[in-house]
């Protein structure tokens, strides 16, 4: 049985809401990490290398870092329907977007609460306008990054905007997507 190692409130909220999604099969353990305002610790019975959150283990398989979890999980549980299979139509643009958050996306949003800046930082990501006008291309055909299906990429593109509102773009197409991904994992 898979075993998600959680901390609530921490970048893994959204891979143990993407598991309560998927399957009453996948069991949710609950360990402390430490946390940007000093709180928290490194919890022994983590078993990530680096005592980070999401880690998930299945027998003697490891997968962590969350694009990498959600791609696992969701092939495990395809009945759930919350990502194309392989060979399936949309399962390319299901990874590319899987794959912008974590190259693109986080660290854009990272460089920009830090406020980081650098004409290198910024050919090799781009800039917070180059990431929305993405997003709003993605959403173009609607109402999700897959058109009509909702998939477990919304979920992980759209996380960083249900923690950080402030950080939402204010583009009506953005925000009302956040809205209905947040409405959709309950």
């Amino acid at each position: 049985m898979p075993i998600l190692y959680h901390s609530p409130q921490s970048r893994s909220e959204t891979v143990a809401a993407l598991a309560r999604m998927l399957s009453d099969q996948i069991e949710i353990r609950e360990v402390t990490v430490s946390r940007q305002d000093g709180t928290g610790a490194p919890d022994p019975a983590n078993p990530h290398p680096e005592k980070k959150v999401p880690f998930l283990t299945d027998g003697a398989e490891s997968v962590r870092e969350r694009g990498a979890i959600i791609t696992y999980l969701t092939d495990l549980y395809p009945e759930a329907d919350l990502a194309p299979l392989p060979g399936e139509a949309g399962r390319g643009a299901y990874l590319s977007w899987l794959t912008y958050y974590h190259a693109v996306m986080e660290p854009i949003i990272i460089f920009d609460w830090a406020e980081l800046s650098h004409p290198i930082l910024h050919a090799t990501f781009r800039d917070r306008q180059t990431m929305i006008d993405r997003l709003c291309e993605g959403l173009e055909p609607g109402p999700w990054l897959l058109g009509e299906r909702f998939s477990a990429a919304d979920m992980l593109c759209a996380s960083p905007f249900h923690w950080f509102p402030e950080a939402t773009p204010d583009v009506p197409a953005i925000r009302d997507w956040v809205a209905r991904t947040t409405e959709r994992m309950g």
